[in-house]
């Protein structure tokens, strides 16, 4: 016999800017070879949910432009185009455009941030681009307001999440 344990979970509202720290990065100058064909992963927006990318840079195109490193785990929210308001957890260390949004909680679990904005990407979308294809920008993703569970809650549901993620592969 299981017995279920009852759970009350405390909820609080916070500026997504006030529980993560954010950067974006840039495109190293297209023209220069010298920038190209290295073995650093340029992850573009389309690429945030995935374990590849199809264009490399060197560390001179690093170096010499805004592009930004990310590490696995860091939450990737695209902020441009037709990938507008989808949110990834990075699967691989690799450099960023200025089209993505890297996010690192301060306190708070990943999945439970990138799920929360998952779930309101429609909502955030239709209140920010206002229709067509538009950009976000840092500002207005940082004055979102998030509903979070408590540090302690947070880190029982993401426990979960990722216990039925890893479910889901196993059965695929």
């Amino acid at each position: 016999m299981t017995t279920c344990k009852e759970y009350k979970f405390t909820w609080e509202q916070r500026k997504l800017g006030e529980v993560v720290k954010s950067y974006s990065g840039g495109t190293p100058t297209a023209s220069n070879k010298e920038y190209y064909g290295g073995d650093i992963p340029f992850i573009r927006s389309a690429e945030i949910n995935s374990d590849t990318t199809e264009l490399y840079i060197t560390q001179k195109g690093l170096d010499n432009s805004s592009a930004k490193i990310v590490e696995k785990g860091t939450i990737l929210y695209a902020m441009y185009g037709a990938t507008s308001g989808e949110v990834g957890i990075s699967k691989i260390n690799g450099a960023i455009n200025q089209a993505i949004l890297a996010m690192i909680p301060l306190e708070y679990n990943s999945k439970i941030i990138a799920q929360y904005l998952r779930k309101n990407k429609e909502s955030i979308i239709g209140k920010y681009l206002q229709g067509g294809q538009g950009n976000l920008s840092a500002n207005i993703i940082l004055e979102l307001l998030i509903q979070l569970p408590g540090l302690e809650e947070s880190n029982q549901i993401a426990n979960f999440l990722e216990s039925f993620d890893n479910l889901i592969t196993l059965h695929q």
